[in-house]
């Protein structure tokens, strides 16, 4: 499958690029035509600082934030996204500082924050930072998340989006469709490349891929 990766570049910045693997793969909750990496935005130190960079230009001024919530291993990237904002003074609490942080999940796969993180959550104003929104589901999951624990969202940002909003909640992206026009997202039960019969290439998740 890697011999068939191409990169991509940010229009807007050329040390931030994803790498995409056609072929057939299977996500929890949908069937899709391209792998989208994202290993080097997420691991490397300039691709994730740039990354950041290129966020904090959505939130620099129209949002107040108190958290950063990270998911899909953006920890690093969330990092560098706080530290752009609390820069330049944009995007921040009256407190002057942004926390970021990570749920745990419990053996039900329910997401949870433990008593001593609760308190970077319960009425603060949160952004949620994943690595790629496709059809939203992981986006609902989040804020079932946040209404239990009264949490407020005020932005969802992602380093590749598929949509651009989500239950009326915009959706900021480093890459969007127009860079990936040939990405589709299908049911299960309406994968044309399932109806021709062709095998499912591998298992995605966000941390990766695992071959089938």
């Amino acid at each position: 499958m890697e011999n068939r990766l191409v990169e991509i570049t940010a229009k807007s910045n050329g040390d931030v690029k994803l790498g995409l693997i056609p072929g057939h793969f299977a996500t929890n909750h949908s069937h899709v035509n391209y792998f989208v990496d994202m290993t080097s935005i997420k691991t490397q130190y300039r691709a994730a600082r740039e990354a950041a960079r290129e966020l904090a230009k959505f939130y620099a001024s129209s949002v107040n934030l108190d958290t950063i919530l990270c998911f899909e291993g953006t920890e690093m990237i969330g990092a560098f996204l706080a530290r752009e904002l609390c820069l330049h003074g944009g995007g921040m609490n009256d407190g002057d500082d942004i926390a970021v942080i990570s749920p745990e999940t419990n053996m039900n796969n329910q997401m949870i924050f433990r008593d001593n993180l609760q308190k970077k959550i319960y009425n603060k104003d949160i952004l949620l930072l994943m690595s790629s929104v496709s059809t939203g589901k992981s986006i609902d999951r989040c804020l079932d998340c946040l209404r239990y624990y009264s949490g407020k969202l005020v932005g969802v940002a992602a380093l590749f989006s598929a949509i651009n909003e989500f239950n009326g909640v915009r959706i900021d992206s480093v890459f969007t469709m127009d860079d990936l026009p040939e990405y589709k997202s299908f049911l299960p039960s309406e994968c044309p490349q399932c109806a021709d019969g062709v095998k499912v290439d591998a298992i995605v998740n966000s941390y990766g891929y695992s071959k089938i």
